[in-house]
């Protein structure tokens, strides 16, 4: 892990208030981790704002579904309400990775929300934290730029008095027979839960999922561990690894060819994580 040159993070119990009108962009909880090689920190300008919205716009749009907008941005709705955290390369300049952080401090609406039932979700105790709309530029799809957006993350958890983190998490497939047999690699390794009761919203269910995961279980020694091992994304991976579990049947997302699963996390199971973490490196 690396360490902090320096660590500057507003006390989250009193967060600044987001000045968004007209052309200004102010962070709801400014965040500034100044690393040796690299900057974490919240977008606090327009410039930085649109920085983020470039990145998302070249790694959603132009290479996942080689479509381009005029003015080559991603944004949709929610985007001035949140955060954006961003890893900057010193060296470069460039932006090399962005989350986008929404925290019931300052919404109650949720994109989550939109492909999902989820009203146990809403009724957790305590704060909560929707991460979403992750990526990172192309040459940088390494353990390092991971390693930036949790240690990112985990500032921002602190700073926000946040109980739970939750969000949606992407794999890329439209198929519904490997989308069966994802479920079915979570179910049996132990990441999925049904205890909220979560499903997607009609447009956005899995066509014939349900029933088939009802009336025709797969047999274990059927299904190809590694393969679908494999077949997870590095940051879904790396929520599962410290503990988050996966909420019910994936979300189809006809828009970016993918399935969404609602993920959940209790954020003393990162901080245990994260200590241990560290204290290993």
């Amino acid at each position: 892990m690396l360490k902090n040159k320096t660590n500057k993070v507003k006390d989250g119990s009193a967060p600044t208030k987001a000045r968004r009108r007209g052309g200004e962009f102010r962070a709801h909880i400014p965040l500034l981790i100044d690393k040796k090689k690299y900057i974490i920190k919240t977008a606090d300008s327009m410039a930085e704002f649109r920085s983020a919205l470039r990145l998302r716009h070249d790694v959603f749009l132009e290479e996942l579904l080689n479509r381009r907008e005029k003015d080559g941005m991603d944004i949709d709705k929610f985007d001035r309400r949140c955060d954006h955290l961003l890893i900057i390369e010193k060296a470069t300049d460039k932006l090399i990775g962005t989350y986008r952080l929404q925290s019931s401090l300052h919404t109650r609406k949720w994109y989550t929300a939109t492909e999902f039932h989820m009203r146990r979700i809403k009724k957790l105790p305590g704060n909560k934290l929707e991460l979403g709309r992750a990526c990172v530029h192309p040459d940088y799809r390494n353990g390092i730029t991971i390693a930036l957006l949790w240690e990112g993350i985990h500032a921002y958890v602190i700073a926000s008095r946040t109980d739970y983190l939750f969000g949606c998490s992407s794999i890329k497939t439209m198929d519904r027979e490997e989308i069966r047999l994802i479920y079915y690699y979570l179910k049996q390794n132990g990441f999925l839960s049904h205890e909220h009761k979560v499903r997607p919203r009609g447009k956005f269910k899995v066509p014939g999922l349900c029933r088939h995961v009802r009336r025709v279980p797969i047999i274990i020694d059927e299904l190809p561990h590694h393969e679908y091992r494999q077949k997870i994304p590095s940051l879904l991976n790396s929520y599962l690894r410290v503990g988050a579990k996966v909420c019910g049947t994936p979300a189809l997302d006809r828009d970016f060819r993918c399935i969404d699963f609602l993920t959940l996390l209790e954020v003393k199971n990162l901080a245990q994580a994260y200590v241990r973490k560290n204290k290993a490196e």
